[in-house]
């Protein structure tokens, strides 16, 4: 759905430029692989793709498959697009009764510290934030959000995860304050909405230890903000370990490291192509577990597909749109 229809509010200029690379929804795939598709079978496209889901930069796919690396940029923007497209349409109806969300840090171009000063301020250089959303139960992520973390960002994302929902969730956020803004202009009073707050203490170790240490978690607290929720259940866990899966799985993500994205794009892109493997095509080992061995994605917990992708498949999503689950 079109990034216009949730942000009428919002500045004009900034809306414009997330349009390009925010949600689900990346318009104007006229020009998927018209040129691409003669070069690389499907197949072919899926051994990259089977590099780039599992945490490999682009110069190393380059390195393991052979193929050029303006291929293989093309070939992620173009299938990140398509990725983007088809879970826009698929992640809708969705049985969810427990969401968390939550936002993970990285950077394009430079450091903040480092941004050029022609560039400061200007979206795409410096510090990037990538909103997620994730179903307790299904460990589906039906929404995220790649942008900054701010009040406008923080009201598309919800906007855009209310409206893929089919009835009352519990939501569990932690204490960003645009959170209770964004949460009540997306859902109202339809929601039973709890906040948690980590409490750290102070790193310990010295020097490079302390630098690269995280800090210890001395305590939660859980507020009710909205509704009824049952703050037993309201968690943040769940969301958390997926920020994990994001840095194990996309190189992008991945700290001290040169990897990062040069292009906030190519980032958004890369997001795109991770969540459709994650969702449709990586069986999750608690869902399987759960259906005595049966391998099962968070799309097939969700009602969404039945069956597990194959890689072959998601390459083939730019030969013909996939219409079938």
């Amino acid at each position: 759905m079109e990034l216009s229809q949730h942000s009428s509010a919002v500045d004009k200029d900034h809306q414009q430029q997330l349009a390009q690379i925010d949600l689900l929804t990346i318009p104007d795939r006229s020009s998927i692989m018209v040129s691409m598709s003669n070069r690389l079978s499907t197949a072919q496209r899926a051994r990259i793709v089977a590099c780039l889901v599992e945490g490999m930069s682009i110069r190393a796919t380059v390195r393991v498959t052979g193929a050029a690396k303006n291929t293989i940029v093309k070939l992620l923007v173009d299938l990140g697009q398509a990725c983007a497209e088809y879970q826009d349409a698929a992640l809708v109806d969705l049985p969810c009764t427990r969401i968390e969300c939550d936002e993970i840090w990285s950077f394009c171009y430079s450091k903040a510290k480092n941004v050029p000063a022609e560039h400061e301020g200007e979206f795409g250089y410096g510090d990037v934030w990538t909103w997620t959303a994730i179903c307790a139960d299904t460990k589906l992520v039906p929404s995220w959000l790649v942008g900054e973390r701010n009040g406008v960002d923080a009201e598309m994302f919800m906007r855009d995860l209310a409206s893929r929902l089919t009835q009352r969730v519990q939501l569990t956020t932690d204490g960003h304050k645009p959170y209770l803004t964004a949460v009540e202009s997306a859902f109202g009073a339809d929601i039973d909405y709890a906040m948690l707050h980590k409490i750290y203490g102070a790193a310990t170790g010295a020097g490079d230890e302390r630098r690269y240490s995280p800090a210890i978690c001395t305590g939660i607290d859980i507020r009710p903000v909205t509704g009824n929720p049952d703050l037993a259940k309201a968690s943040t866990s769940y969301v958390e370990r997926q920020n994990l899966t994001m840095r194990m799985g996309m190189r992008r993500f991945t700290r001290l490291s040169n990897g990062f994205s040069k292009k906030v794009e190519n980032l958004a892109h890369a997001v795109s192509l991770h969540y459709m493997h994650y969702n449709f095509a990586r069986p999750h080992k608690t869902l399987t577990k759960a259906r005595n061995g049966y391998p099962t994605t968070p799309a097939m917990a969700a009602g969404v597909s039945d069956h597990v992708w194959t890689l072959v498949e998601i390459a083939a999503l730019l030969d013909t749109p996939a219409q079938s689950n």
